[in-house]
């Protein structure tokens, strides 16, 4: 049976949730530019490259660090941030307030 370091699967997932959150937030920020532009294409691409690079290379630096335990931990992690992310951006706009008068 192979063993599996709770400590460093805790602290991947930490890590992973970090990512997550920032790769989404980054998202977030690029969308928001690239809706402004008349020519959206460039400013995606250039976002898309440099979360994609970045969530690379904290994993690769995170395997490198803690082995399996931790990279799985960081895949966990990332997982959670993303369902949760995805919930919050899907749940349904509160419609407006009756009014009175």
């Amino acid at each position: 049976m192979i063993g599996l370091d709770w400590t460093l699967t805790g602290l991947g997932a930490f890590l992973g949730v970090l990512a997550g959150a920032a790769f989404f937030a980054g998202l977030a920020w690029g969308m928001r530019i690239a809706l402004r532009r008349a020519r959206p294409a460039p400013v995606l691409l250039l976002s898309a490259g440099l979360r994609i690079a970045a969530l690379l290379a904290v994993g690769y630096w995170v395997a490198g660090e803690g082995g399996t335990s931790m990279l799985l931990g960081f895949a966990g992690g990332f997982l959670v941030a993303r369902v949760c992310i995805l919930m919050l951006a899907r749940r349904p706009v509160p419609e407006e307030a009756a009014r009175w008068n």
